[in-house]
């Protein structure tokens, strides 16, 4: 089943991220708790889940972008797409992605948009037969500190 993640399944959330570039899962803190019930409670950030025998596998965030162009029209950024390694090359992030692209269709958004680090082909593979192309933009990232 893909759906929208449920407000008590902040731990597993946290597990599978150990899947995409985490080290550790973070202690609770009131600063956790504050970003997860803000996240909760903001109607435009949707994280989405595939859940096999009550098991988070895969998931996504999609963040819909208010925006004064385009016709007023918003658009979607996606961000943290993961599948645990045990379940991996099964379409369930996949599943993921298209379940954000029924939330951005039916927000009217006009494009939607990812980065990923990874120069692997097989994950540059992965997104281009999502949909998802790298000749339209060109991506630039600033961290901070």
């Amino acid at each position: 089943m893909v759906r929208e993640i449920y407000e008590n399944e902040l731990n597993a959330l946290l597990e599978l991220y150990l899947n995409l570039h985490e080290q550790s899962v973070p202690e609770m803190s009131d600063n956790l708790k504050n970003t997860w019930d803000s996240i909760m409670n903001d109607k435009n950030h949707h994280i989405i889940v595939k859940v096999i025998d009550d098991k988070i596998v895969a998931s996504c965030v999609c963040v819909i972008i208010p925006n004064l162009t385009r016709g007023v029209r918003p658009y979607a950024f996606i961000e943290n797409v993961v599948t645990h390694k045990d379940y991996r090359g099964r379409g369930y992030a996949t599943e993921c992605l298209n379940f954000a692209k029924e939330i951005a269709v039916s927000e009217n958004c006009y494009k939607m948009m990812l980065l990923t680090g990874s120069k692997e082909k097989k994950t540059l593979g992965f997104y281009e037969r999502a949909g998802y192309n790298s000749a339209d933009k060109t991506a630039f990232i600033q961290w901070l500190e």
